[in-house]
């Protein structure tokens, strides 16, 4: 459902909003290290979410990757739309092509109607959900590595 690189970014993004006072940078070293993540590629999804203004960056040696934004107000909707898009959201299972421009050509596919259903709950689950609220429920689970 969603991609490696969503999913390292999510885990990204509560890894930052669980460090005390939750706005110090840390660098990517240490956050591709303690996530066991390979750096380059981490680097790039962080740089992804710097664009997107969700982080904000500093070079050197004191450097590294803090909140631009309240993690109280991102919520995985965002974070989701910014690093996979909305092809989730809009596009049909089975055709190449978004449900709405299937439903006007009457070309829905033979799940359309009970996967519209899932994909609206799915919609509102990750609106409602926020990078605060995920950090904060990781801690009633001591032993998860983000």
């Amino acid at each position: 459902m969603l991609s490696n690189t969503c999913k390292y970014g999510i885990r990204a993004l509560i890894y930052l909003a669980s460090k005390p006072g939750g706005n110090q940078k840390v660098g990517i070293k240490q956050i591709a290290d303690d996530l066991k993540l390979p750096t380059p590629f981490l680097a790039k999804i962080l740089q992804q979410l710097v664009r997107s203004k969700i982080l904000i960056s500093s070079k050197g040696p004191h450097g590294g990757f803090s909140f631009a934004k309240d993690p109280q107000k991102i919520t995985l909707y965002d974070v989701i739309l910014i690093i996979d898009g909305n092809s989730f959201f809009e596009n049909c299972i089975i055709y190449n092509k978004t449900c709405r421009s299937a439903d006007k050509e009457n070309l829905l596919c033979p799940v359309h109607r009970e996967f519209s259903e899932i994909r609206e709950s799915i919609i509102r689950l990750f609106k409602s959900k926020t990078i605060h609220q995920l950090m904060d429920n990781t801690k009633n689970y001591p032993d998860v590595i983000l």
